[in-house]
């Protein structure tokens, strides 16, 4: 994918978000951009409002479900309208205003410069953040580090990031997670795993009084055991590709010891390959070839297909009637 072919729509998620939404919009709006919204079942009235709002300006989707899905299931619908609509890149961020809209160019460019990269936005935190949720943020990336490379993603739990479109939604179809609030962390690592390639960026974050209009639907019990059950499956999924790799390797050398030096074979009934023990009285397939002789010996020369082997080798009289014919 070359620059010249991306194309990049803003991507916002919202569940009663209130006034905090179309603000968000209208920041955004300023710079030109296209938005979709998903409203993730919100009984605050957003719904219809965005509607009518979406009905006077064509650059804007408006995407209402009827019920609350989670974070990371309205993002994937909204991933789907947009490549259904030529998008190439999603620029996700929160409806509450706690992302910087302007800093979406610079995100954009880098994407634009490295589409195949995920650009992950690092939040540089102002004291209007709660003190918790920095430290949440700070145990969050150490875990990520654990599965990852530490630092590779530089947060873990910051929503502003553009990713590409393709690789997001295969990432959602390999797995039934990555639905609520653990979108964020599990996507960024799973891509990483798929050798999609991070490049962080440090902006800023503000977050908002009650107040002030701020609207947080974060339940610190619920949303951290559903975090620390993601680490731990992905840490047991990790193990057990890393398990599977080692038995791998194992039977591959398992398959080269059983093949001597000096070509012969060793006894393959009691060496187990990655295709299974080899059955009695025969050698493996990866030695098959350094047991010809020996075969050939055993079954004597001239051995035809009828007996389920074509000879390798002519019958002595035979070889010698072809030099003869060539004096």
């Amino acid at each position: 994918m070359s620059a010249e072919q991306t194309a990049h729509v803003v991507l916002i998620p919202s569940y009663n978000t209130g006034a905090r939404l179309f603000a968000t919009i209208a920041a955004v709006r300023r710079f030109g951009l296209p938005v979709i919204v998903v409203i993730d079942g919100s009984t605050d009235g957003t719904g219809d409002r965005l509607v009518r709002m979406a009905a006077r300006d064509p650059a804007l989707l408006a995407c209402v479900l009827p019920r609350n899905q989670g974070k990371g299931a309205a993002v994937l619908h909204g991933l789907h309208q947009a490549r259904s609509r030529g998008f190439t890149h999603a620029v996700t961020m929160d409806a509450d205003g706690q992302h910087s809209a302007a800093h979406i160019g610079a995100l954009i460019a880098l994407s634009v410069a490295h589409p195949r990269a995920m650009v992950l936005g690092r939040p540089v935190f102002d004291d209007s953040a709660p003190r918790i949720r920095v430290f949440g943020h700070r145990i969050a990336n150490f875990c990520t580090g654990l599965v990852t490379t530490q630092g590779a993603i530089g947060d873990s739990l910051f929503g502003f990031r553009v990713y590409p479109i393709r690789p997001l939604i295969e990432t959602f179809a390999r797995t039934t997670a990555m639905r609520r609030f653990d979108f964020d962390s599990e996507a960024a690592i799973r891509l990483y795993w798929l050798g999609i390639p991070p490049i962080n960026v440090a902006t800023p974050v503000r977050y908002f009084r009650r107040d002030q209009g701020g609207v947080s639907h974060f339940k610190y019990l619920r949303d951290n055991l559903l975090l620390a059950a993601m680490y731990a499956r992905l840490a047991a999924a990790l193990l057990l590709n890393a398990v599977a790799r080692l038995i791998r390797r194992t039977g591959q050398s398992w398959d080269r010891q059983a093949v001597t030096p000096t070509g012969g074979l060793n006894d393959s009934r009691s060496i187990p390959t990655r295709h299974g023990p080899a059955r009695p009285g025969y050698p493996s397939r990866h030695n098959a070839a350094a047991g010809l002789d020996e075969a050939l010996r055993r079954r004597g020369p001239g051995h035809d297909a009828s007996e389920g082997r074509t000879s390798v080798f002519p019958p002595a009289g035979l070889r010698s009637s072809r030099r003869n014919s060539d004096t």
